[in-house]
C-alpha cells in the first residue's frame, strides 16, 4: 500500500476536534444523541481526610475488590492493588453465581467501620439521582436478563447486608463507570482547574466535569448544581476522514454503525485493521494492539510491510485520541475561559503502551502517550488555546481511587 490512507493532516485533525466539540454540545442538550453525554449524579468530595470505604471494580470477566483508607487525605489500598479474580463463565449468565463470586473476596477483607461502597460498574447504565445506576444492557459476554432495568447498587447493598450480616451495615452504594472513576481520581490534584478522564485500552471513552447550567437535559430534580461529572461515551463518535478500511471493519463488525471512533483507535480493533489490510495473509488468533506494540519493538522479526503498516495505524490512533482531547478541551474552555491547567487522568493498556525492550536506547519508537500529548499540544496551539496546559502522569489503581472518592461522596 503506497498511499498512506491512515495519514491525517493537522487541518483534518482540527476538523475532527471541532466536529467532536459540536457533538458534545448537542449531547449535553438532548438525550439519545451520537455523544450520549450521560450525567453522573454524584458530587465528588475534595475534603476526604480520614475515612474508609469498600471499592468494587467490575468491567468484564476480571473483578477487583479492595478497602481504600484515606489518612490525611492520602489513599492507601488494602490489599495492595486489591484482590483480583476472574469470574467463571457461569457467573456471566447466572445472578446467584455472580453475586457469590462478587461476595466471596469481600468477605476476606477487614470491613470494620465500612458503611459505604464505591462501585465501578463498566456496563451501559443510566445514573439515578441517588447515586445509583440502572442497568441498560449487558456487554462483554454477560447475559443475565433479570438484572436489566434493576438498580445496581441497591440490589448489591441488600445482598451484602444479608450475606455478611453482623460484619457489615452498608448504607450507601454509589455507582460509576471506569471513565468517571478515572475522572474522580484526578481530584487529588488540587492545583488543576479542570479534569478529564480518558480510557484507551480495549475500548475508549472520555469523561469531564461540566457546569449544570450547560447541561440542558439534566434531571431537574438534581438540586446540587455546580460541576457535574459527564460520561461522554465518546467511543460512539463518528469522525470525518475515516478510511475505506474503517468502513469495511465496521461493516463486518458485531455492532455495525456504532462505536466508529472506537473501531478506529482502540486496542480491540487495531489488530483487525492490520489483518484487513493484509487479508490474504494469516495472523495469529487474537491479534490486537499489544501484538502491534511488540511488532514495533522488534521490527526485525516481522515483514517490513507489516511493521510499516503497524506504525501507521498506531500513530493514527494516537493522533485521533489527541484530536478528541483537543475538541473536549475547546468545549470546556468555551464554557469557562478561566481554564488554563487541565489534569488528564488516563487509563488503558494502549495509552500507556511503549517499546517492549527494557531500557531501550537506540531504535526505539515513540510511545503512544508521547504521540498523543505532542499532537495535543500542537493542536491546542493551532486552535488558539496555546495558554491551556494539559498534564498527564501514569498512576496505579486510578479506578479504585476514583471509586473510593465516589463511595465517600
Amino acid at each position: 500500500m503506497k498511499k498512506n490512507i491512515f495519514d491525517l493532516s493537522n487541518e483534518q485533525l482540527k476538523e475532527i476536534a471541532q466536529t467532536l466539540k459540536d457533538r458534545i454540545e448537542v449531547g449535553l442538550e438532548k438525550k439519545g444523541e451520537e455523544i450520549l453525554a450521560i450525567p453522573t449524579y454524584i458530587n465528588p468530595r475534595k475534603d476526604i481526610q480520614n475515612e474508609k470505604v469498600l471499592v468494587l471494580d467490575l468491567g468484564g470477566t476480571n473483578y477487583r475488590v479492595a478497602v481504600v483508607e484515606f489518612r490525611n487525605g492520602q489513599p492507601t489500598i488494602h490489599p495492595e492493588n486489591g484482590y483480583k479474580i476472574k469470574l467463571s463463565p457461569k457467573a456471566m449468565r447466572d445472578k446467584d453465581t455472580l453475586f457469590k463470586e462478587i461476595t466471596d473476596p469481600i468477605a476476606q477483607l477487614d470491613l470494620a467501620g465500612v458503611t459505604s461502597i464505591g462501585y465501578c460498574f463498566s456496563f451501559p447504565a443510566d445514573s439515578t439521582l441517588d447515586g445509583d445506576a440502572v442497568l441498560v444492557r449487558w456487554t462483554k459476554g454477560f447475559d443475565i436478563p433479570e438484572m436489566i432495568g434493576q438498580p445496581i447498587g441497591a440490589t448489591l447493598k441488600e445482598h451484602l447486608n444479608k450475606e455478611l450480616a453482623g460484619r457489615v451495615n452498608i448504607q450507601k452504594v454509589n455507582v460509576i463507570n471506569d471513565t468517571v472513576a478515572s475522572l474522580f481520581s484526578g481530584l487529588t490534584d488540587t492545583q488543576a482547574q479542570a479534569y478529564i478522564g480518558l480510557i484507551v485500552g480495549t475500548g475508549t471513552n472520555m469523561a469531564a466535569f461540566f457546569n449544570a447550567k450547560n447541561i440542558k437535559k439534566i434531571d431537574k430534580g438534581y438540586a446540587q448544581g455546580g460541576a457535574v461529572a459527564v460520561n461522554l461515551e465518546s467511543g460512539n463518535f463518528k469522525p470525518p476522514y475515516l478510511s475505506v478500511v474503517d468502513e469495511k471493519i465496521d461493516r463486518y463488525s458485531e455492532t455495525r454503525g456504532a462505536q466508529r471512533f472506537e473501531k478506529a483507535i482502540s486496542g480491540l480493533y487495531l489488530g483487525r485493521i492490520l489483518e484487513y489490510v493484509f487479508s490474504c495473509d494469516e495472523f495469529e488468533e487474537g491479534f490486537d494492539a499489544s501484538r502491534i506494540t511488540y511488532m514495533l519493538s522488534y521490527p526485525d522479526m516481522f515483514k517490513d510491510e507489516y511493521v510499516d503498516m503497524a506504525q501507521r495505524v498506531y500513530e493514527r490512533s494516537a493522533k485521533l485520541v489527541a484530536a478528541s482531547l483537543a475538541g473536549l478541551v475547546e468545549q470546556m474552555v468555551q464554557f469557562d475561559s478561566s481554564i488554563k491547567n487541565v489534569r488528564l487522568m488516563a487509563d488503558g493498556s494502549l495509552f500507556w503502551s511503549k517499546d517492549f525492550k527494557n531500557n531501550c536506547v537506540t531504535h526505539c519508537f515513540t510511545s503512544y502517550k508521547d504521540m498523543v500529548m505532542d499532537e495535543l499540544h500542537l493542536l491546542l496551539k493551532e486552535m488558539g488555546l496555546k495558554g491551556v496546559k494539559v498534564q498527564v502522569d501514569e498512576q496505579a489503581n486510578i479506578n479504585l481511587i476514583g471509586s473510593a472518592i465516589a463511595g465517600l461522596s
